[in-house]
């Protein structure tokens, strides 16, 4: 008999998280589920610390290296649960993941997918903030246009249904594959929301500027062809969702690349941010940028950067407190 749900974990060279991330998929309350590991062609230890595992649920399959979303392909060809889900080989979920989405997707049959709250992590596994708590229900083409507030590929449980309608993972984009399959999945299908933190996104430290640039060549491409085929009642949003990843690579480039040249090339995208929507200035992440920016340009970028990662700490701190608050019987 096959397994309820089917979960996708694309590896490659993971072998400093794998392990922690296969545990954290085995700690569901939910257990009716079969773990397909895709061996995207690792050269490090990740195919023998997998073969480690124990679990009968466990499913493994190598093949040469074909990247993030083809990883994701392949592994849908070998699912067989009614639902899909993916996490990447360096995320966590919470141990009600699979079960709260779950109970989401019955609860709204007619819903193709179900998403989560998302935990941002840095490279040691500690949240440090939250993403935003975003609730869109039902027909969210629109709001997903202007950004993936769904923010990784480790979050939604998909119906079967929905992924043989929708196709593929569009293989030939090196970054935001998951945010482009997600609005062609939002044309077809309402989603429901899981009104809790239950991903942990992880996230490096350290990022080339060349690596900022090739993401934001992505980025551009996959918003011009989805604009294209947009609803042209729709198309008045698209300077907005163009402001929108500008200010991302805007804090992108201050927070991975350090020194005076981050701070000169995250102003630069936040100007042309700025000019696509000025309305974009009265939101609270932009006005973050710009305390920032200001800072480093009052102060030296050394000392500035001593000092944001002092509120950062305080900040991950307080929501970590606020968190074990909250959790805690009453």
């Amino acid at each position: 008999m096959s397994p309820q749900i089917s979960v996708i974990i694309p590896a490659y060279n993971g072998e400093r998280t794998i392990l922690e991330t296969i545990a954290s998929v085995r700690q569901q309350t939910f257990s009716d589920f079969e773990l397909i590991i895709i061996n995207d062609g690792s050269t490090d230890k990740t195919l023998d610390l997998v073969n480690s595992v124990e679990d009968p649920r466990i499913k493994i399959f190598s093949y040469n290296n074909g990247g993030l979303p083809e990883a994701r392909n392949r592994g849908i060809s070998h699912a067989t649960g009614e639902f899909i889900t993916f996490i990447d080989a360096d995320d966590l979920w919470t141990p009600d993941k699979l079960e709260l989405q779950l109970a989401a997707l019955q609860q709204h049959p007619e819903a193709g997918l179900a998403y989560s709250w998302t935990y941002y992590m840095d490279d040691r596994g500690e949240a440090f903030h939250s993403s935003n708590t975003v609730s869109f229900e039902g027909n969210v083409f629109a709001n997903l246009l202007l950004g993936n507030f769904l923010e990784s590929g480790s979050n939604p449980l998909i119906r079967r249904q929905a992924i043989d309608s929708t196709g593929e993972f569009d293989s030939t984009l090196k970054y935001c594959e998951d945010w482009e399959y997600w609005l062609r999945l939002a044309v077809r299908w309402p989603f429901v929301v899981v009104p809790k933190q239950q991903i942990f996104y992880r996230q490096t430290s350290g990022s080339m500027s060349s690596k900022i640039e090739v993401l934001e060549k992505y980025h551009l491409i996959m918003v011009e062809r989805v604009f294209q085929s947009a609803p042209l009642e729709l198309q008045f949003l698209k300077n907005q969702s163009l402001a929108n990843i500008y200010q991302f690579l805007a804090h992108s480039y201050l927070t991975r690349l350090s020194g005076a040249s981050g701070a000169k090339l995250a102003s630069q995208k936040l100007k042309t941010a700025i000019s696509l929507y000025p309305k974009i200035l009265l939101t609270k992440k932009v006005q973050v940028l710009v305390f920032k920016l200001l800072l480093i340009k009052v102060l030296s970028p050394k000392i500035a950067s001593y000092l944001l990662q002092i509120i950062s700490k305080i900040r991950a701190s307080r929501m970590q407190y606020s968190d074990k608050k909250a959790n805690s019987p009453v």
